[in-house]
């Protein structure tokens, strides 16, 4: 039986999404898709094995727990830690066969220590701060780094990389002077002797933007699951949003002009209204901050939020859409019939980005995944 309130993943956006991103880096970069935060929502496991089934081999996470969730249900690719690391989980990560990216000197000796009775040099990926201002070594710091990790024998340094701050943003010229430091920062690596395999920087406003940032290695998020943050002077890449949020109408009632609804009546009926009651609200991630603004669509029309969005329920006009009866659907992120509302326009409701809305979307409601 299918739940009344699921998301919908559609597996064959993801491969298309996937193929966009292919299309605009060299046949020898690799591709790291970007699964942290439950794939943006969307299932990081299910998301996660649909992409090995398209031939990456590579993943991005944001920390050892995350990793291990994906070693666990059977992920066998490369796994990728981008997020802060503490030594009581450098065992896991060894254990696991992580992949931790270094920032902070006091991880090496740890690590080293860790790896010391390996067969083999265990990969680290280095990170070099050039501007994001969060984490990493600054680039002027990093030949004396590759000194002091050239006595520690059981690390390799696979991976070097770098996080772009604005690569999104109307200003070029900031994502520029990133790439320079860090191009700055590789050549003094290789002048020391260093081979690198796996250098990375571009997150999926760079794939499209800054092809000089694609380097070994790329790293999509938000492209993947369909949508972008690219200023409208940019040409919007082809992209399929993945996720559609459904529900049902549970119940209808009629209200009289006067009539308030929900909490602290902040809605009040200019006329005879018909209510459509939705089971969903913000326990589930649907944002408060759509009361009274945002809209759904029933029988492919807009029908417009009413009242405070509950933490189970939301409530919204139907009345200029007749027919409505309980069991319809509901779409509150995507398309149907000839209107869609997007996790952007979603966004734009209530003032963030697609990312945290597609994110918030709670563990109560269950993902459907079809493959066409």
């Amino acid at each position: 039986m299918v739940p009344t309130t699921h998301a919908h993943i559609s597996l064959s956006a993801l491969a298309h999404n996937l193929s966009q991103i292919q299309r605009r880096v060299p046949a020898a970069c690799k591709i790291m898709p970007v699964v942290k935060a439950n794939a943006y929502g969307h299932g990081a496991v299910e998301v996660a094995k649909a992409l090995v089934a398209g031939g990456v081999g590579i993943f991005g996470v944001v920390s050892p727990a995350e990793g291990l969730a994906l070693r666990d249900a059977g992920v066998a690719a490369d796994i990728l830690v981008l997020g802060p690391l503490f030594e009581e989980q450098i065992r896991d990560v060894v254990a696991y066969r992580l992949t931790p990216v270094v920032g902070d000197e006091r991880l090496i000796r740890p690590l080293a220590k860790a790896t010391g009775a390996l067969d083999s040099p265990f990969p680290i990926h280095i990170k070099i701060d050039t501007g994001m201002r969060r984490l990493g070594f600054p680039p002027d710091g990093v030949p004396a780094l590759f000194d002091r990790l050239s006595s520690h024998p059981s690390l390799l340094v696979e991976g070097v990389m770098t996080h772009l701050a604005d690569a999104d943003g109307n200003d070029q010229e900031v994502t520029e002077r990133q790439l320079a430091d860090f191009r700055s920062a590789l050549d003094q690596i290789e002048r020391g002797g260093a081979k690198i395999s796996l250098v990375h920087a571009a997150n999926s406003a760079a794939i499209v933007r800054f092809h000089q940032s694609h380097f070994s290695m790329v790293r999509p998020g938000i492209m993947l699951y369909g949508y972008h943050t690219l200023p409208a002077s940019v040409a919007a890449p082809d992209l399929q949003p993945v996720l559609t949020l459904r529900t049902l109408v549970s119940h209808l009632r009629t209200v009289q002009p006067g009539d308030t609804v929900s909490y602290n009546r902040t809605f009040v009926a200019r006329r005879r209204t018909m209510i459509a009651v939705l089971p969903i609200g913000y326990a589930d991630g649907y944002n408060r901050r759509l009361s009274n603004r945002g809209a759904v669509l029933i029988h492919g029309i807009r029908a417009p939020i009413v009242g405070m969005v509950c933490m189970d329920m939301t409530m919204v006009d139907v009345t200029d859409l007749p027919g409505v009866q309980v069991g319809d659907e509901a779409v509150l992120i995507g398309r149907q019939g000839q209107e869609t509302i997007g996790a952007d326009q979603v966004a734009e409701w209530t003032s963030t980005i697609p990312y945290e809305v597609l994110c918030a979307i709670g563990p109560r409601v269950p993902r459907l995944y079809q493959s066409s």
